[in-house]
Parts: structure tokens; C-alpha cells; sequence
């Protein structure tokens, strides 16, 4: 099992709150777009020792996720070329998921129609609120209508694997129409639903926004709040709380989403993509004119860092522990050593005792007590 990761860094506006890499200006676009393509060719190796290959000596890969910035602002023929190139070093399983991330304002039912004419079969719809005043707050460019046109407009396309963003904690948002937008989603049917807890990152223009008093900050008891109610809801509605900050109905759990927790190898395409093959971790870098420059002379600019057993072990603790399958202490012992499990033990009793973690047969679970206080504990437990 392999995947691949792509990431368009390309938005229309910018969202007060992300510090993901991205650019509003399409000046480098095209040339983006070729240099992935060139970038494609250089990494085609990158996953040869850690995936099976086809009689076609073509790797097979599980999963293909385009993300971002924003990459429904592709056109489809740009997307289609980023596809073929893909084809002629990789081939899709059977039941292999090909995501989209997509803003609502850009699901047309003439494009939706069209991308459903290539081997995408799972769209991420970045709603975030259907409230317009948390969509004014995040600086988000869609309106409510859109966003609700934009699922039915999935579904008229005949998409049958749809997956929706939301954000919890905005300062604003009452828990009244945080439940309004929960059961909106589940109301329709929605496959997955991802919702996030608002965070204000260093050197966002919400982070600035916060400190001139311009706007409100979140409250940590507030977005408690509506965490707890957002397990309620959702697993009423039958969705399977499978991970932090992931639901999804039996069959509808993300595969790409799963692939980075079960440490499946991937290889991550485009500016400040990361890759991991088992052995190392690498990330290119975090700027598209000077990944776009060393591209043109045929290198990949990226660091690399290798795996140790002590950071292989707190990255197994921090991905494993946010699923609902958490930590297994006889895959601890095996792929670590001994003497990680004795600590691991150690520092998870106290968590135990007071009903933040749970023990089930080898396996170590977050109570719904100890998801609220998930990385604490994660970073208590590492080496």
C-alpha cells in the first residue's frame, strides 16, 4: 500500500487562519504545472522499494490526493496532464481513492461533471461554516447558498464519496448554529465529515487580527464545548468518530487520511509537499518560485531526515493515539524495543487511572474524556 500526495498552492484569497503554503497570484502557474509534471519523473523512485509493482513495471499506488491551497482552482485539462503523467509511472488499484480538495464557489455542475469524467471518485469540500458571519470571521470567499449548492451539485454529478470541512471554536459561532451545521451535513448525507478545531497559528492575519483586539479570540472552554457536541450529534447520525478530528459512515473513512496513521509510505508532490518511505522523511521547499527554479535544473529542493527508532516511536504514539483503534503495546515491543514499551507503560498508568486512556485486550484507546486533552498526552508519552 502507497500513496500520493500532490499539493496546488494556489488560492483566489487568503483564509485569516491558514498557514498552510499557499499564493493568490496565478503568475506561476503554468510553470508550476510543468515543473510538477518534471518533478513526477524525478521522484518516480522514490516509492520502488516499499510497494508492489504491476506487469507493466508500474508501481501501484492506493491512493491519490490532491490538496492544497486550493486545487479545484485547476482547470480540468490541467488536471487530466497531471493525471497521465502520474499514469506513466504509477497505476491505480481497483478500489484506489482519488481526492479532490475543492472550495464551494468553484463546483459548478459543468465542471463537477467534468472532473467526474476522470479518475476522481472523492471530493473534500472545504465548507468550514454554512453562517455567514463565520465565513466573513475566516475570511472565507464562498457563501452558505454555495456551499449547500455545491453538495447537491456533488451528488447530481454522481459522486458517491463526498467529504465536507468544518470549523468548531470560532468565537462567534453559538452553539445553536454549530449544531445547525452539523445536522446540515449529516442531513444530507454526507460520507465524511472532517471537522477542526479553530487554532490561531503564529504569523496568521488572525493571529495579528487577535493581538490589535480587531477580533475576538477562541476560548478554549467554548470549542470544549462544541467538541463534546460534536461527538454526540454525529455518532447519533451514525458516523464513526475514527479519529480526532475525522467522521465517517461504515466504508466511508478516508483512506489517504488513514495511510499517514497506519505509516504507509507516500511520496508528497509540489512546494512544501512532505514524502515518507519507511526509512526517511522528506519535505520540499515551503516556496513555489524557488521549488519552480531548482525544478528547471533538475533537481528536487527538499531536506530529508532519517527515521530514528526514538522519533519513529513519538510519531507512532501522536498518529496512533488520535484513532479509535490507538496504540498497540505488542507493535510497540516489536518494532521498538522493550525498554520504550516499559516507558510507554509508565507514562500511560497515570492517564489510565483517570479515565483518559482505556485499555482493550494489547491496544491503549482515548476515552471521549482524553480526546479533549489528545496531544497533551501524546507528548507525555513520547521517548
Amino acid at each position: 500500500m502507497a500513496g500520493i500526495y500532490i499539493h496546488v498552492p494556489f488560492c483566489r484569497q487568503a483564509c485569516y487562519y491558514c498557514n498552510f503554503h499557499y499564493s493568490v497570484s496565478l503568475k506561476n502557474k503554468d510553470e508550476f504545472i510543468n515543473c510538477l509534471l518534471e518533478e513526477i519523473k524525478l521522484q518516480k523512485d522514490f516509492l520502488e522499494p516499499f510497494t508492489e509493482k504491476t506487469k507493466n513495471n508500474k508501481l501501484l499506488i492506493d491512493t491519490l490526493y490532491f490538496g492544497g491551497g486550493t486545487p479545484s482552482m485547476l482547470e480540468v485539462s490541467e488536471l487530466i496532464k497531471i493525471l497521465k503523467q502520474i499514469y506513466e509511472y504509477y497505476e491505480l488499484k481497483e478500489d484506489a481513492e482519488v481526492t479532490l480538495e475543492a472550495n464551494p464557489d468553484d463546483l459548478t455542475i459543468e465542471k463537477l461533471l467534468a472532473i467526474k469524467q476522470t479518475s476522481v471518485n472523492r471530493l473534500s469540500i472545504g465548507i468550514q461554516s454554512f453562517e455567514y458571519p463565520d465565513l466573513k470571521y475566516l475570511n472565507r470567499l464562498h457563501s452558505p447558498g454555495q456551499a449547500l449548492q455545491s453538495i447537491k451539485n456533488a451528488y447530481k454529478a454522481g459522486f458517491e464519496n463526498i467529504s465536507a470541512d468544518l470549523i468548531y471554536g470560532i468565537p462567534i459561532l453559538t452553539h445553536e448554529k454549530w449544531q445547525e451545521n452539523l445536522e446540515t451535513l449529516a442531513n444530507y448525507n454526507v460520507h465524511h465529515i472532517s471537522p477542526y478545531c479553530l487554532t490561531v497559528e503564529p504569523k496568521t492575519p488572525l493571529n495579528v487580527f487577535i493581538k490589535r483586539q480587531q477580533a475576538e479570540n477562541v476560548d478554549e472552554n467554548h470549542a470544549s464545548e462544541q467538541f463534546e457536541m460534536m461527538i454526540d450529534i454525529l455518532e447519533k447520525h451514525g458516523y464513526e468518530h475514527y479519529e480526532i478530528s475525522n467522521f465517517g459512515k461504515p466504508g466511508c473513512f478516508s483512506k489517504h487520511n488513514l495511510s499517514y496513521w497506519e505509516e504507509t509510505p507516500y511520496l508528497g508532490l509540489g512546494p512544501s509537499a512532505h514524502s515518507y518511505n519507511c526509512k526517511i522523511r522528506q519535505w520540499n521547499v515551503r516556496n513555489t518560485s524557488e521549488y519552480i527554479n531548482n525544478i528547471k535544473k533538475g533537481h528536487v529542493p527538499c531536506e530529508k531526515e532519517p527515521i530514528s527508532t526514538k522519533t519513529g516511536f513519538n510519531e507512532y504514539i501522536m498518529t496512533s493515539l488520535r484513532t479509535q483503534w490507538g496504540c498497540n503495546k505488542n507493535k510497540i515491543s516489536k518494532q521498538f524495543g522493550q525498554p520504550l514499551l516499559e516507558h510507554f507503560n509508565k507514562e500511560s498508568s497515570s492517564y489510565i487511572k483517570n479515565g483518559s486512556l482505556m485499555e482493550k485486550g494489547d491496544y491503549v484507546i482515548l476515552t471521549n474524556k482524553g480526546k479533549l486533552l489528545a496531544d497533551k498526552i501524546a507528548s507525555d508519552l513520547f521517548a
